[in-house]
């Protein structure tokens, strides 16, 4: 009787590479300057706990939304620019749709 070899584990090359993303966030326009800032903190301490490293993080300011989201027609505006691995993104996805202050957000990777 011959030993079965337990099967080795394959390590995905590319799950261990950084790839760049930019992350667009639709902040609540009743949230104040300093819990925006707050809120911005939370989210890059997220990615940098992680392994990721944040290249920008970029403060359009308040602008008028192309269409109403709820009952807002005014939103905050901020860009993160970061490298991370790819794991990161559905974690960091879960996190912001159960944020009450972000109305929307688009992360996008970059190639």
């Amino acid at each position: 009787m011959t030993a079965k070899k337990a099967p080795e584990k394959i390590v995905d090359v590319e799950d261990k590479q950084l790839r760049s993303y930019e992350l667009m966030l639709i902040v609540s326009p009743e949230v104040m300057d300093e819990s925006l800032d707050a809120t911005v903190d939370r989210i890059s301490r997220l990615i940098t706990e992680k392994g990721g490293t944040i290249s920008s993080v970029d403060q359009w300011g308040k602008r008028k939304l192309a269409y109403p989201i709820g009952h807002f027609s005014e939103g905050n505006y901020v860009l993160t620019r970061f490298e991370s691995k790819p794991d990161l993104g559905k974690e960091l996805e879960a996190k912001l749709l159960i944020s009450e202050d972000i109305l929307r957000h688009l992360l996008i990777r970059n190639e």
